[in-house]
């Protein structure tokens, strides 16, 4: 959804002016106007990276399901992937900025642009070290951290096949850390436009290599091996593109590793934080454990998974760039309006986002999968397990998004053991009903887990949080979300409808007729629900194009 919903685009009119001011000058509705028109632009911004990030990463993974399929050698080759994407949410994707944002403006706020720079420095000697240090450590025991993910693997060649794809990946980690450091810099300035796209580069160099490599006729054995190098390769460009857009800037300096007391405070804080911001993928992991015991289940798992994480993806780096920064600000300035407003719209972008996805979703699964993914070696029956599984994720996707948003409220705070203990309980919660559930039903069991554990997480956090400090959503949100949920609930129904009347007749179609036929399903649905949001007044499409175009007082 790329339109402005109505609480961030805000209006312009002669009502602002007849409200009370504060000591600002400003009327309540003049100040949310504010807050509403500095938020939509980054958020659209960092949203149109991660979307186009997650839309070159079905191209790739459509890609490696055609070269490997839902074999031995495509678990093998996942599972040590998945080790990576927990990598990349921890560090790169907006993670680690629930800790460094916060900690860095108040550095600059108290003690001025030298004192944070030479923090940053700091920081981002003492992240490189520690990061190679781990990928070192990892790769030696490697055999062990496989066995103990997928012991299913243990007695298989599988095992052996996964730990070697994994040590081929682990330079990814060691670049990691930098550019994590830098790109969350970035983010405390408002500078989201790299980080929101050099992502990118991951995905294009992984998409050219497996391109050659079906082009080529690799084995599958072969291909995972020269696809697990490549993704070191790329940690290397991702971290060449920071660096040299951040040359000149003097924004980490001078750069040296230390373990000081500040720093110590920093990864104290931070490193819960980072696990609590990267609860979907480890309960992904947690699937993985239960299903690795079953041949292809987590295959199908991670593919169903990778659809979950565009809408996943497209909030919640959007909640880490954005929402977390403005939260800060608000907490440090105990501007209890700004924190109302910053949270309303965040939790409104949450669910008009989440909630026609995981419609859509469940509605589309078969045939997105099919189109998607059911090309060379991955077969019909792997499209049949993986959309199941697919509907089933789709369940928690809601959860997921708010626990993002929730979590920042907490985050601005610099109270990461919340939302870290949230995300634990959903771990046990998920890996427990793995257990039932997966012996019962499979894969699809699991993906069921998977769903309860998110939701367990975003109830933990929602109760945490009316008890600490209350979730402040203001009426607007409230009248605004009901509305987004009845116009996500009749675009549903209508898809639903439609999906049953046209595909029954190209189920026989070649894959190029079935994908037009699906891509005008889904365009039809994005047609449909905005339209409705646009009646309902949720979205004001001119007040939405004025907010993009930033006002100069609000720039910088």
């Amino acid at each position: 959804m790329t339109v402005g919903v109505g609480g961030f685009a805000g209006q312009h009119d002669h009502r602002l002016y007849n409200q009370p001011r504060d000591q600002a000058g400003q009327s309540p509705r003049a100040r949310q106007s504010s807050y509403k028109l500095r938020m939509i632009r980054p958020i659209l911004t960092v949203s149109a990276g991660t979307l186009s990030s997650r839309l070159l990463g079905f191209v790739r993974d459509a890609l490696v399901a055609a070269l490997l399929g839902a074999g031995v050698v495509a678990d093998a080759f996942l599972l040590a992937f998945q080790l990576v994407n927990v990598a990349r949410r921890l560090l790169t994707e907006g993670a680690l900025n629930a800790a460094l944002v916060p900690a860095w403006l108040r550095v600059r706020e108290h003690n001025g642009a030298v004192a944070a720079a030479a923090y940053a420095g700091r920081l981002l000697g003492t992240v490189a070290l520690a990061t190679l240090l781990l990928a070192l450590l990892l790769g030696v025991f490697m055999p062990l951290l496989i066995a103990l993910l997928a012991p299913g693997f243990v007695g298989h060649p599988t095992l052996l096949m996964a730990t070697r794809d994994a040590r081929l990946m682990l330079p990814y980690l060691a670049f990691a850390g930098p550019v994590a450091v830098m790109m969350g810099l970035f983010n405390a300035q408002g500078k989201v436009g790299l980080t929101a796209f050099s992502p990118l580069l991951f995905n294009v160099a992984l998409i050219v290599v497996t391109a050659a490599l079906l082009l080529w006729h690799a084995n599958d054995t072969q291909a995972a091996l020269i696809l697990s190098a490549t993704i070191g390769v790329a940690g290397l460009m991702q971290l060449g593109i920071v660096v040299f857009n951040g040359r000149g800037e003097r924004l980490a300096t001078p750069l040296r590793a230390s373990f000081d007391p500040s720093m110590r405070a920093f990864f104290a804080k931070a490193i819960p934080g980072m696990i609590a911001n990267s609860g979907p993928q480890l309960l992904i992991v947690v699937g993985a454990i239960v299903a690795s015991s079953k041949p292809s289940a987590v295959s199908w798992l991670y593919f169903a998974n990778r659809l979950i994480e565009l809408p996943l993806g497209i909030v919640g780096v959007a909640m880490g760039a954005v929402l977390v920064p403005e939260l800060a600000r608000a907490v440090r300035g105990n501007d209890r309006a700004a924190l109302s407003d910053a949270a309303s719209r965040g939790l409104e972008l949450a669910i008009g986002v989440a909630l026609p996805a995981m419609l859509g979703l469940i509605v589309l699964r078969e045939p997105i999968v099919r189109v998607l993914f059911e090309h060379g070696a991955f077969t019909a029956s792997d499209t049949a397990a993986t959309a199941l599984a697919l509907g089933l994720l789709a369940l928690g996707l809601p959860a997921q998004v708010l626990a993002k948003t929730w979590s920042a409220a907490f985050f601005a705070r610099e109270d990461t053991s919340t939302p870290l203990f949230a995300t634990l309980v959903a771990l046990g919660v998920a890996l427990a009903a793995a257990l039932l559930l997966g012996r019962l039903y499979g894969a699809s069991g699991v993906a069921a887990a998977i769903a309860l554990g998110a939701w367990s997480n975003a109830a933990l956090l929602l109760g945490r949080g009316l008890a600490r400090f209350g979730v402040a959503i203001d009426p607007a949100a409230r009248r605004r979300v009901a509305l987004i949920v009845l116009a996500a609930g009749a675009m549903g129904g209508l898809l639903w409808l439609k999906a049953g009347f046209v595909l029954p007749l190209v189920a026989e179609a070649s894959t190029l007729a079935q994908a037009a036929v699906l891509g005008v399903l889904i365009a039809g649905g994005l047609i449909i629900y905005a339209a409705l949001l646009i009646l309902f007044g949720v979205v004001r499409p001119a007040a939405a194009l004025g907010a993009l175009r930033r006002p100069r007082g609000l720039r910088g």
